[in-house]
């Protein structure tokens, strides 16, 4: 029975190989195709006799050097206009470009948990090496409407603001908006270490070098590494890596979905993606419609985001930080992506800057899902959260220049009372993890504690009035 046992584990692993040597084969073009450099500017090459499609992959083979890798971002009559993914220096005119498949693909496998990865999905520094189980292509098409299931279970963030007010479900897909230095990466962190799902894809996009290992070490930690995926494509890297990083992400993502797992996807920042998708537009010569961004901006961001969710295999749950230029959330990027995704955090500047962290603004977020995951008592509590907020937010000059006068408005004095309990309970610690279900149990109390207030307020009213 055991000898049987193992005779069919290796039956299955060797099954699992063939499939995925068979997905490669069916990618390869039998034919390499060839061409040569006729014009080379910037970090954009053109290249004669080369009739490949976009978003094929090239290597262009230099004298001296090891050859460079480009991606074909243009057609132009015979002519392809290519883009590299390093500097192309020793690049000339009359250079061979030679077609490349395989790179469309990511290597992906059990033991990738703890890896680093670059915008190709080849392992960097740490852990450098892990046995490929299977090829998931980069660039595929998002499940169709239909074979996705229902939101119906909540995913703990480890954030009490957004597990209590802002609710995430497991296949949802949320943004979170902020300026600059308000939090995001942290937040991410938090969410990567103290999250309840089972794998967390992280890809950092467009991230200066030095916040990349820092982020290893103080945000994710050795715990966090452990069932974590890294895809990393730094700002002084090519545009077409760091767009590819995005995917490469959500390919690997995809992969342990299939597995039956419930993943957590968190891509920091999607609008970096943009900008580079933006870079590579224009090179290829697009013309630039809104605010400088070419159309194939607004086309990548709902083939990107779309791919996330809930099938029946598993689920992978996105969350998709958004950079706002000059703290603006009706900027295009910001816009086009509100739009595709299923609710959004934003962070405000003026609760960070006041030390409450994290700065995560009630009134001006929202979950899509949230009706659907959690209970009609926790609903119920978030709602008188938000009522109460909503009165401060009314109040709040009054109350500062001494213009507020107790007595006159029970709903005033409630939010006046009960202000800085709901600020502590929205307040979290970067080291404090707040489980989803100690969330609930003290979200429930406070919303009791409310109507409690509202109701003794009231009375001492309705009394001063007779």
């Amino acid at each position: 029975m055991i000898l049987w046992h193992y005779l069919w584990e290796g039956r299955s692993a060797m099954i699992n190989v063939l499939h995925s040597a068979a997905r490669l084969v069916d990618g390869v073009d039998p034919m390499r195709i060839t061409g040569r450099v006729c014009e080379v500017t910037g970090l954009t090459v053109v290249a004669q006799g080369l009739p490949l499609p976009i978003g094929a992959l090239c290597e262009i083979e230099l004298r001296h050097r090891p050859t460079i890798t480009a991606q074909v971002v243009g057609a132009q009559g015979d002519r392809a206009v290519l883009m590299t993914l390093q500097e192309p220096l020793g690049v000339g005119v009359g250079a061979r470009v030679t077609s490349r498949a395989g790179l469309e693909y990511v290597g992906v496998g059990e033991r990738m948990l703890g890896a680093v990865l670059d915008g190709l999905g080849r392992p960097i520094g740490g852990k450098m090496q892990f046995a490929v189980e299977d090829h998931y292509p980069a660039y595929v098409e998002a499940p169709p409407a239909l074979s996705r299931d229902a939101i119906s279970a909540p995913l703990g963030t480890g954030i009490r603001a957004v597990d209590a007010m802002h609710t995430v479900g497991s296949g949802q897909r949320l943004g979170i908006f902020a300026g600059t230095g308000v939090g995001k990466s942290v937040l991410l962190g938090m969410m990567a270490k103290y999250t309840t799902a089972d794998v967390t894809v992280v890809a950092l996009v467009g991230e200066r070098g030095r916040e990349v290992g820092d982020f290893i070490r103080r945000d994710l930690g050795e715990e966090g590494m452990k069932r974590c995926v890294l895809v990393v494509s730094t700002s002084d890297q090519s545009p077409v890596l760091r767009v590819r990083a995005g995917f490469t992400a959500t390919a690997v993502a995809e992969y342990f979905r299939d597995q039956g797992k419930d993943v957590l996807l968190l891509m920091d920042s999607v609008t970096r993606v943009a900008m580079a998708q933006r870079q590579i537009g224009l090179s290829a010569g697009e013309p630039p419609t809104t605010k400088g961004y070419p159309p194939s901006v607004f086309s990548l961001l709902p083939r990107l985001l779309e791919r996330s969710g809930r099938t029946e295999r598993g689920s992978i749950t996105g969350l998709y930080t958004v950079l706002v230029e000059g703290d603006d959330i009706n900027e295009p990027v910001s816009d086009a992506v509100r739009g595709v995704l299923d609710g959004h955090v934003w962070l405000s500047r003026d609760l960070a800057n006041r030390g409450h962290y994290p700065a995560v603004s009630v009134l001006e977020s929202i979950s899509r899902v949230m009706k659907d995951v959690v209970d009609e008592p926790h609903r119920e509590a978030a709602v008188e959260l938000r009522r109460v907020l909503a009165v401060w937010n009314d109040i709040e000059d009054l109350v500062n220049v001494g213009a507020y006068a107790p007595g006159a408005n029970a709903e005033f004095d409630v939010a006046v009372e009960m202000k800085p309990k709901i600020d502590s309970f929205l307040r979290q610690r970067v080291a404090e993890h707040a489980e989803l279900p100690e969330t609930r149990k003290k979200l429930l109390a406070l919303g009791e504690l409310i109507k409690t207030v509202r109701q003794k307020l009231g009375a001492t009213s309705a009394h001063a009035a007779a």
